[in-house]
C-alpha cells in the first residue's frame, strides 16, 4: 500500500469511526472543510461543504457529489474502527465516497492538468432524500453555473472496481404512503355490532397488491410494500382504527403517478364496501434518477480506458437516490462500483455487518481525477 493509499484508508476509517446521521453532519462536515482547506480549495459551507478548484482559464464547470451521512444502525462488526456513536453506522458507504472525493481533489489540486472548474459537492443527508433539494434550495446550482454533475456509489457483490451504469432510468423513485381507516370498534365476542377495522385493513392490503400484478406492465418493475399495520385493538378489543404505512417504488414517473392513482381508488373502494371512512397521504421524496446521455457515455469511455471492468447498461436499481434532484437540474451520471464480492464487503448495503472497502479507495480516486480530464481537457496553446 502506498503512502497516498495509507492516507486515504486513515481517513476512511476516521468517517468511520464518527458516523453522523442526516442534516447532523457537524463533525463530517469540519472534517471535510479543513481537508478542503488544506488542499487550496475555494470552500463554502452550508448545509453542506462545497470546495472549488480552479486551473486554466477555461469557462465549463462541473460538478462531483459525494454524500455524507449514516444510517441509525447498531454496527455489530469487529473492525477496529467500527462506529464509536452507538447505534449510528456508516452501514452505506458514504465515509467511503467521501474519501474517494478527497482523494481526487488532492490529485487534481496537485496535477492541475485540466482546463475549467470542479465543484466538489459534500451533501448531507441522502438517506432521508432531503439534502440534494436543500443545497439546490440554497442556490447551489445558480452560484455554480454546472454543465454536467456525477455521483459514484459503492455496490458490494459486485467485483472490486467494476463500474456500471446505464443511460436513462438508473435508480427508482421512492414514494411514502399512510393510510388510516376508521370504523367502530367493539367487543371481539361481537363482531357484528361494530366495523371492524383490522379485517377491513387486511383486505386492502392483499387488494394493493393487484396493482403491480394487474395494473401495470410485468416489466414495469414497480413495488407496492405495507410495511407497518397499526391498530388501537387489545386483547378482546376490536380495534375501530387501523393505519397502513409503506413504501412505493416505480421506474418511470408515469407509473409512479399511475401508482397513487390507482391506490387511492382501490382504498376509496375497500372503504366504501364496508363503511368506513379513509384518508391516504403520499409523498414523494425520490423522484427517478436519470442519466443523461453524454456523461453517462463519458463514464463508460473513462472506466474502459482505465482497463477497469465495465457493464455500459446495466439493468436499473430498485433502490432510490436523491442525487435524482441534482440529476433532474443538470445532465448527469450515477455510476456504481463494485465494492468486492467476499466478507463484509460483500454484505448488503445497510446491513449491520456491512464495512467499505478500503482497497476501492485510490481507484475511486482516480477514476474521478480522469473524469475530471476528460469532461475538463487541457488545451494548451502554443506561442507562435
Amino acid at each position: 500500500m502506498d503512502e497516498f493509499h495509507k492516507r486515504l484508508t486513515a481517513l476512511r476509517q476516521q468517517f468511520h469511526q464518527d458516523p453522523e446521521l442526516g442534516f447532523d453532519e457537524h463533525r463530517t462536515k469540519a472534517r471535510v472543510a479543513e481537508r478542503l482547506r488544506q488542499l487550496g480549495l475555494e470552500v463554502h459551507e452550508g448545509v453542506g461543504v462545497v470546495g472549488v478548484l480552479k486551473s486554466g482559464h477555461g469557462n465549463r464547470a462541473i460538478g462531483l457529489r459525494a454524500d455524507m451521512d449514516a444510517l441509525p444502525i447498531h454496527e455489530t462488526t469487529d473492525q477496529d474502527y467500527r462506529s464509536q456513536n452507538t447505534g449510528v453506522m456508516h452501514a452505506c458507504g458514504h465515509d467511503g465516497h467521501m474519501t474517494m472525493l478527497l482523494g481526487a481533489v488532492e490529485t487534481l489540486a496537485q496535477s492541475r492538468d485540466f482546463d475549467g472548474t470542479v465543484v466538489f459537492i459534500f451533501q448531507p443527508n441522502e438517506e432521508h432524500g432531503l439534502g440534494a433539494q436543500t443545497m439546490i434550495a440554497e442556490g447551489l446550482l445558480e452560484r455554480f453555473e454546472l454543465e454536467e454533475i456525477y455521483a459514484i456509489h459503492n455496490l458490494p457483490g459486485d467485483p472490486l472496481g467494476q463500474v456500471s451504469t446505464c443511460q436513462g432510468q438508473i435508480c427508482a423513485s421512492e414514494s411514502l404512503f399512510e393510510i388510516t381507516l376508521q370504523g367502530q370498534g367493539g367487543h371481539a365476542s361481537m363482531p357484528h355490532v361494530g366495523v371492524d377495522a383490522i379485517t377491513v385493513g387486511a383486505e386492502l392490503v392483499l387488494a394493493l397488491q393487484t396493482i403491480v400484478s394487474r395494473k401495470l406492465s410485468p416489466s414495469s418493475g414497480a413495488v407496492v410494500s405495507v410495511t407497518e399495520f397499526i391498530t388501537d385493538g387489545q386483547r378482546n378489543v376490536l380495534p375501530g382504527l387501523a393505519r397502513l404505512k409503506g413504501d412505493v417504488r416505480a421506474r418511470a414517473p408515469e407509473d409512479r403517478l399511475a401508482l397513487e392513482r390507482f391506490m387511492r381508488q382501490i382504498t376509496s373502494g375497500v372503504a366504501a364496501a364496508h363503511g368506513v371512512t379513509a384518508t391516504m397521504s403520499f409523498d414523494t421524496e425520490f423522484i427517478e434518477t436519470l442519466n443523461a446521455k453524454d456523461p453517462t457515455e463519458a463514464v463508460v469511455r473513462v472506466a474502459q480506458s482505465m482497463q477497469l471492468a465495465t457493464l455500459a447498461d446495466r439493468p436499473p436499481m430498485s433502490f432510490s437516490e436523491d442525487f435524482a434532484h441534482f440529476c433532474a437540474a443538470v445532465p448527469g451520471c450515477f455510476l456504481l462500483l463494485g465494492n468486492g464480492e467476499d466478507g463484509a464487503h460483500g454484505q448488503p448495503l445497510h446491513s449491520a455487518d456491512y464495512d467499505f472497502n478500503d482497497a476501492l479507495l485510490p481507484i475511486g480516486a482516480a477514476l474521478w481525477a480522469e473524469l475530471v480530464r476528460d469532461r475538463l481537457p487541457n488545451r494548451k496553446t502554443t506561442d507562435v
